[in-house]
């Protein structure tokens, strides 16, 4: 069965002969617009390091880096029978609960910013500097092969993102550029990629371990901010 929200790599249930669950991701098919993207043996690496740790992460079992197996690299994990929120507004739960949940988002996150990378073994993970430059030049690739799809509709280019160069400028001005400080963050650490228990405010997992060396760890606290300003 093929999990089928905000997945940016193809993810599945697996169920084993005894009835035992767990989760296969693998990278997309065809081809792929960011060599940097989609990179399974990255998120394998993560996942099976932070296991050593507080870090509430899912168990990683293995790794096949054979694309003749199932047509791309995979790996399987744990699947954690929990609850996952897509609404950050926390539906169906009272006002207390929720608040306790933020607060639990940010101490989940806070333990993953506290681990120092050498101790696990990624002390060579990734590049400690440049870590805008980086990625500024990553998403302007990627926006410049997007600007160029063609829209169904009206059979033309769909262009740019609006202001998407200003904010390119503005990261690229050595000025304002926020300085690199090193340490092992989420990529994309929202609501929907933590996994809570059945009945308390406790994260027990967190998905989509897209982490990167370097960053300044105020953006990381600037998605649950962000987050938090939803209506109730």
């Amino acid at each position: 069965m093929q999990f089928g929200y905000g997945q940016s790599n193809p993810t599945y249930q697996l169920t084993a002969a005894d009835g035992q669950k767990y989760v296969l991701r693998k990278k997309p098919p065809g081809k792929l617009l960011s060599k940097t993207a989609h990179q399974v043996e990255r998120e394998y690496r993560i996942i099976h390091a932070l296991g050593q740790t507080d870090v509430p992460v899912p168990r990683a079992y293995c790794l096949c880096e054979d694309a003749s197996v199932i047509g791309t690299p995979f790996y399987i994990m744990e699947f954690m029978d929990g609850r996952i929120f897509e609404d950050p507004s926390f539906p169906n739960v009272t006002a207390s609960e929720r608040n306790d949940m933020w607060r639990e988002a940010v101490r989940t996150i806070a333990k993953m910013h506290s681990v120092d990378p050498s101790s696990v073994g990624l002390s060579n993970f990734g590049k400690p500097v440049s870590f805008y430059n980086r990625q500024l030049k990553t998403f302007s690739t990627i926006s410049t092969s997007q600007a160029q799809v063609v829209d169904v509709e009206d059979k033309h280019p769909v262009g740019n993102i609006p202001h998407f160069q200003d904010i390119v400028a503005f990261l690229r001005n050595s000025d304002t550029q926020p300085k690199d400080r090193g340490s092992l963050i989420h990529g994309d650490y929202k609501i929907d990629n933590l996994v809570y228990h059945q009945t308390q405010p406790k994260v027990i997992g967190i998905l989509e371990s897209v982490l990167v060396p370097a960053k300044r760890l105020q953006d990381q606290r600037l998605t649950c901010v962000i987050a938090g300003r939803c209506p109730p």
